[in-house]
């Protein structure tokens, strides 16, 4: 059955339809989503089946891939990771919600299909209504990985319509919130001694400082 796609604006999402996708989610479901940056893929991070579809569709080994969440914000991200520094967390707070991914050592109640190697996890919170409400509705964050498109120029995917072109026949469902970005969160791996930034993309570091 292909997947359904959902309209779903940013101003004012209707409460329904973000209930009707939570329940998606919860039953395994694979969903893609606008953000403040590209378009995502995510699934509940506690489903390990749904964990599994998604590293299928996009190739991924899960024990080899840096995953990262979306949380609603940052009042549920000490029970996913471990200590976080005074400068580190004083940084999040005026980075999030927004364009950053941060790099943290995950906790033992990451699930272990999560654990890389490395035992990290990423963290999300974006400026978007939609993708922090499903979670919210859900209760607990969902894995996020980024619509990538096949045109090397063109990183990723930002047309809802074509993306559900793409993947119709591989998720459940597709939130069209009208054109996304073509420019990813900036990544900064705050494990270390110094927070390093490992990609440079939408989230400004002067934002931080």
């Amino acid at each position: 059955m292909p997947a359904e796609l959902i309209r779903l604006y940013e101003e004012n999402p209707d409460q329904d339809k973000i209930r009707k996708i939570a329940a998606t989610l919860r039953d395994g479901g694979v969903v893609i989503y606008p953000t403040d940056t590209v378009y995502g893929m995510g699934c509940d991070i506690m489903n390990v089946r749904a964990v599994e579809r998604i590293c299928k569709i996009k190739g991924i080994n899960p024990k080899k891939h840096n995953f990262s969440i979306i949380c609603a914000d940052l009042s549920n991200i000490s029970q996913f990771t471990k200590v976080i520094s005074k400068p580190v967390f004083k940084m999040m707070k005026k980075g999030l919600p927004g364009p950053f991914t941060f790099i943290l050592e995950a906790s033992n109640q990451v699930p272990k299909i999560l654990h890389s190697k490395k035992k990290t996890l990423g963290i999300r919170v974006p400026d978007h209504n939609v993708p922090r409400m499903l979670v919210e509705e859900l209760g607990h964050p969902i894995l996020t990985t980024s619509i990538n498109d096949e045109d090397e120029v063109i990183e990723y995917s930002t047309d809802p319509e074509l993306i559900f072109e793409k993947y119709q026949h591989l998720v459940d469902v597709v939130i069209d919130g009208g054109y996304g970005q073509n420019i990813a969160s900036t990544v900064l791996d705050c494990t270390g001694y110094e927070v390093e930034v490992l990609r440079e993309g939408l989230g400004k570091l002067e934002n931080l400082e």
